[in-house]
């Protein structure tokens, strides 16, 4: 199989979904009303709620849902064989992630920008609104804590990295004051500024990283870990259009920018797949995803077809930007949709090595040593990088080796492969680096709302001491478990908790559009992906505990179970609340329409 078939299929697949059923969901589902003001009219208040360009917005919500997952994910899922991870990134794409980020992200323009707890509690309970509640803060904290290890890895003595993405703040901060302030509305302009100096501090980063200048960007993993919070607290407080936004589209320019580079290099080389379409691991007793196919491949892989993560984004900080909703389908349905894009090169560059360097490169050496496997370009590849690939797990750094794999096949690059190497590493930390500093300041949305209800003032978005106060809360509850490193103990899982909060969140959207339209069979669009990874993560949870965390008899092994028993319970909980939601909606419905029948027949007579 060759990589450009694959690629080919998935953009025409992507492009038909965009075309038809995105259209579909838009026109006869949700029926947006372009005429309508959204929140950001009518609560303006420069602070979080700012009307914002739909190609600056659509950048700061790719950037903002695109972390490790659709990077990472399809690295990882490559132990089955590079069908089944394919075949999920498409279909989950397109009648799952993409429905999933578009109906919340409607449904939270039409209430005020409010979170998913809220649109739970209004359309379907108050319990299944504090149930909610509770499940996103314990999976954002988790994630954030996971997403900002993998930043922490990356740039871990890597001043050329950290001087790169260091630069995007300066020039995010050049473009908000040029575009807001000196020449209001002029984007063009403002962007090329933006752009001109992200694309020095790439450029000049690397002579730099050589001088002693270069050295003052050289941290530690314990300082990386302190200064991560601090900016995520920064970005969370300082009113989104002056950070948060545009660093969010000026870095969606670079992530873009080198998928398209990647895609091209593909184009150019054609390289086979080398992966077989199925491994013997699809039966489970895999060396790096221990379970079967089925349901894992649905876990492993999650940003890049659905995640739950993706609604916090749809009903934080993006509803809260909606110039008009006629933009909803271009940001929720297509930013989706450019993601499912990123998964896809990923599994493409996972799978154009070799399986025996594939898995050097995944597992310890001496879990490498029992597989029966042996390396065949692995040496060469190292003396190109001029790194130690072997035994580095976490799907990274394979990754990285893949995609300068591509690039150097590119006639007159072979001798880059080594810059293409780091800056593929830069690129991973730069894609990730903006999920946390979004879901941060989401996660202050969702705990100011909770503490409403016990101190209406600490509510307010427009309060200083309730924005600090919350935004130091969640800052300090990630950053102190990166510091002390206890999120790798519970990283595995997250996948869970992450795609049961996706099943929540479009459990929420099938009782919305049966509400707002009044018909069940429209709901079906949410329900029955909901359905699926009801079952699916819950079996993958049950799977956990009974075969990964109790079989340790450790503490940290117990404390894993406990944990994902209560997500399990508090997803079983939502469930039954939507079904007697739903069912009490079609009761009404049918009475309606009893009595309407019954008045028509006594006019009759």
């Amino acid at each position: 199989m060759h990589a450009l078939t694959l690629l080919i299929v998935s953009l025409l697949v992507f492009a038909l979904a965009y075309r038809f059923y995105a259209k579909f969901i838009i026109t006869k589902v949700l029926v947006i009303d372009a005429r309508r003001p959204t929140p950001a009219h009518t609560l303006r208040d420069g602070n979080d709620y700012h009307p914002t360009n739909k190609y600056v917005l659509f950048g700061h919500h790719f950037a903002a849902i695109a972390g490790a997952g659709p990077l990472v994910g399809p690295v990882l899922a490559a132990q089955f064989g590079y069908l089944p991870g394919y075949l999920w990134i498409l279909i989950g794409a397109v009648l799952g992630g993409a429905v999933h980020d578009t109906v919340i992200l409607f449904a939270s323009v039409r209430m005020k920008g409010q979170s998913l707890t809220r649109l739970a509690r209004k359309h379907i309970s108050p319990t299944a609104g504090l149930a909610t509640g509770c499940a996103i803060l314990f999976i954002v904290i988790t994630a954030l804590a996971g997403l900002a290890l993998v930043v922490v890895n990356a740039l871990n003595e890597s001043s050329w990295a950290t001087f790169t993405i260091a630069m995007t703040i300066p020039a995010a901060l050049c473009m908000s004051l040029y575009m807001y302030k000196v020449r209001p509305g002029r984007i063009m302009e403002a962007s090329i500024i933006g752009v001109t100096l992200v694309i020095l501090g790439v450029v000049v980063g690397e002579p730099l990283s050589k001088t002693s200048f270069g050295s003052l960007f050289l941290f530690s993993k314990e300082s990386l870990s302190v200064i991560l919070p601090i900016y995520g607290f920064i970005a969370s407080t300082l009113p989104v259009w002056l950070l948060l936004c545009p660093r969010d589209y000026l870095s969606s320019y670079m992530k873009i920018g080198t998928i398209l580079l990647l895609v091209l290099g593909i184009c150019a080389v054609d390289p086979v797949i080398r992966m077989p379409a199925f491994t013997p691991f699809i039966h489970g007793g895999g060396p790096i995803i221990p379970g079967p196919v089925w349901p894992f491949v649905c876990i492993t892989i999650a940003c890049g077809a659905i995640s739950g993560f993706h609604s916090l984004v749809s009903s934080g900080t993006t509803p809260k930007m909606i110039n008009s909703e006629s933009d909803i389908r271009f940001i929720g349905y297509g930013a989706m949709l450019t993601e499912a894009v990123v998964s896809i090169m990923a599994l493409i560059a996972a799978t154009v090595m070799l399986p025996g360097d594939y898995f050097a490169i995944n597992l310890s050496p001496d879990v490498f040593s029992t597989l029966g496997f042996t390396t065949t370009n692995l040496k060469e590849l190292e003396k190109l990088t001029g790194e130690t690939l072997a035994g580095r797990p976490g799907g990274a750094v394979s990754l990285a080796a893949g995609m300068s794999l591509i690039l150097s096949s590119i006639k007159g690059m072979k001798h880059l492969m080594g810059y293409w190497y780091h800056f593929a590493i830069m690129f991973e930390a730069l894609f990730v680096l903006t999920t946390v500093d979004t879901g941060t300041r989401v996660a202050r949305y969702i705990l100011q709302e909770m503490v409403k209800l016990v101190n209406p003032r600490m509510g307010r978005g427009n309060w200083l001491p309730g924005i600090i106060l919350s935004s130091a809360v969640i800052s300090f509850s990630w950053g102190y478990l990166v510091y002390n490193g206890d999120i790798s103990a519970i990283w595995p899982m997250f996948g869970v908790s992450n795609q049961l909060l996706a099943a929540l969140a479009l459990f929420v959207g099938t009782i919305f559009i049966q509400k707002h339209t009044g018909k069940w069979r429209y709901g079906l669009i949410t329900f029955l992906p909901a359905l699926f990874m009801l079952v699916t993560t819950f079996v993958a949870g049950i799977d956990n505990i009974m075969n990964n965390y109790l079989p340790k008899h450790t503490f940290q092994g117990k404390l894993n179970a406990v944990l994902t028993g209560v997500m399990l319970a508090l997803v079983i909980i939502i469930f039954v609340e939507s079904i007697r939601k739903s069912v009490s909606l079609l009761s009404k419905g049918n009475s309606r329409a009893h009595l309407a029948n019954s008045g028509r027949m006594r006019v009759g007579r």
